[in-house]
């Protein structure tokens, strides 16, 4: 019973150790002045395609200014994932009761209700799993992030490593490669369309004919337009 308490003890240690380490490591200040290079979770992606025997695929990124995105998509992301992002201080603690209580309800754990800053420490410096420990390095890094830097930085960081498609990342190449054209020139339209597929990049395409992504992309479109944002 003594070895059984004492391999408890240590592997609560441990636990506790492997969690603590976020509350002071990466470096997150060094994201002011510096673009981070390939996240953790691009790094996952590359795995996963070795793992599945798809090697040739590779990261496709543009890293730009958040000057040089356009609004019409800043918002329109906003709109889609995070509506409270400008107001909160990392987490939607409204959304995270609503999405409990689904879950309860459902008796699923589908809907975790991440604002932008949770889904940027996560792709940074994490993996896509559910796991509650991960959930709460998460929560550490989210607040550090906020603590660390600006709104404006933030989004931006978000917007040039987000997934956009199988090997899609950042507004620029996903503007690109769905539409032609640098993410500055963006219309509301493909903004929303954009914008609309955040969910499940892997599944919907931004410039594809699914009714899911039209009909999501025309609720993102109609809120800008009655906020006057067009």
């Amino acid at each position: 019973m003594r070895a059984l308490l004492n391999l408890v003890l240590l592997l609560g240690l441990l636990l506790a150790a492997d969690i603590g380490r976020y509350a002071f490591l990466p470096d997150i200040a060094a994201l002011r002045q510096h673009d981070p290079g390939k996240t953790a979770f691009m790094r996952y992606r590359e795995r996963q395609w070795a793992e599945e025997g798809r090697g040739a695929l590779s990261i496709r990124q543009q890293w730009v200014p958040l000057s040089r995105i356009s609004r019409n998509l800043q918002r329109a992301v906003v709109i889609s994932e995070d509506d409270k992002f400008w107001d909160h201080r990392g987490f939607d603690y409204d959304a995270i009761v609503m999405a409990f209580e689904e879950n309860i309800r459902s008796k699923t754990f589908a809907l975790g209700a991440s604002t932008i800053t949770q889904q940027l420490a996560k792709n940074l410096f994490l993996s896509p799993s559910k796991n509650p420990v991960r959930k709460i390095k998460e929560a550490l890094l989210t607040w550090r992030l906020e603590r660390a830097l600006s709104k404006r930085r933030i989004l931006e960081l978000y917007l040039n490593i987000a997934e956009w498609g199988d090997g899609v990342f950042g507004a620029e190449q996903a503007s690109r490669h769905y539409f032609g054209k640098s993410a500055r020139f963006l219309t509301p339209s493909q903004a929303a369309r954009l914008a609309a597929v955040l969910p499940n990049p892997l599944k919907y395409s931004p410039s594809g004919s699914s009714r899911y992504v039209a009909q999501r992309a025309d609720r993102i479109y109609r809120i800008m337009r009655r906020r006057g944002y067009l």
